[in-house]
């Protein structure tokens, strides 16, 4: 973790060590993921985005995704929803399990999602979003902040949205510099980045193409940001959070890694889901595009965890 005695930012009144985060991403940002990325020096946890009317329901899968360790702080739950009364009534329960903030996400681009008027959907309806920010900076005693992206290809409303979360008392916003229309394709515009940096005094960070350290200080410069956040590239290479390019990793930090990775798994998910769950992980740590597909399929089946260290450790012999 960093710790540079001065924070690099505040987020309303906490201080913020370092400039590199994960972003939050559904199915991947796991407490296991998440605290592993934390280690390596990424500045906050985010959680997995959670549905408003799951946290209102009695269903336990809230509890499991934004479950935290003392030591991750400042943590950020980031929740979804297209309604601020819901989105506000959630919000004040999650607050009780103890977030260092609470975000909103206005930038899933998933049919899903977006199609009913949440994630990027939010961004078409400026007046919910002004309605949301005003009722969560009223009530919660935490700050709040926002992930926003472009919006949709027509109405690329960025700057009237970032405008809109500061002035309703929003805390932070992030900005994925895609359209809804984009996904995860095409380059990322790091000129609305910078719009939305000189649009707004609250902290800014910024998302999208940080694939090598060296765009870290790119996308910094380039945009005058305050941290970077990095998704897809920490998957291949958690350990660009301490500063390192995947080729530079030695390979018994690779191993290491893997290790202590599954063993999170396990201890938070049970022996069976738990490896099962981290296969998706080694298959990018290992680089498994590189290998045969005999050798990736022996390695995605389904076995006991230490059968499969085991096998890891014949494939690192073999490939080493």
């Amino acid at each position: 973790m960093n710790n540079n005695s001065s924070p690099n930012f505040h987020v309303r009144d906490i201080p913020i060590y370092g400039d590199t985060i994960l972003a939050p991403m559904d199915g991947y940002s796991d407490w296991p993921f998440r605290s592993l990325c934390r280690e390596f020096g990424s500045a906050m946890s985010y959680s997995e985005f959670v549905q408003v009317e799951k946290i209102l329901s009695r269903s336990k899968q809230p509890a499991k995704k934004l479950y935290y360790q003392e030591v991750e702080r400042p943590v950020t739950f980031q929740l979804y929803g297209d309604d601020p009364n819901k989105i506000l009534e959630a919000a004040l329960r999650v607050q009780d399990w103890g977030p260092s903030i609470i975000d909103i996400n206005m930038g899933c681009p998933a049919k899903s999602v977006s199609h009913r008027g949440a994630g990027v959907g939010m961004m078409k309806s400026p007046l919910k979003i002004a309605r949301t920010f005003s009722k969560l900076s009223a009530k919660l005693t935490v700050p709040v902040t926002g992930k926003i992206r472009l919006g949709w290809e027509r109405n690329k409303n960025y700057k009237l949205i970032a405008r809109i979360v500061e002035e309703c008392g929003g805390s932070l916003i992030a900005i994925h510099g895609r359209t809804k229309e984009q996904g995860y394709s095409g380059n990322a515009n790091w000129d609305a980045i910078a719009e939305v940096k000189s649009a707004v005094k609250i902290p800014v960070i910024g998302n999208g193409d940080v694939k090598r350290v060296e765009d870290i200080k790119k996308l910094k410069d380039y945009t005058g940001c305050d941290a970077v956040m990095i998704g897809r590239a920490a998957l291949a290479n958690p350990w660009i959070f301490a500063r390192l390019d995947r080729e530079q990793v030695p390979p018994e930090m690779v191993k290491e890694t893997i290790h202590n990775h599954l063993a999170k798994s396990v201890e938070f998910y049970g022996d069976e889901d738990g490896q099962r769950l981290f296969r998706k992980y080694a298959v990018q740590y290992l680089l498994l595009k590189t290998l045969d597909r005999e050798t990736r399929r022996e390695i995605l089946k389904t076995r006991p965890s230490a059968e499969f260290l085991e096998l890891l450790d014949q494939v690192y012999a073999a490939t080493a």
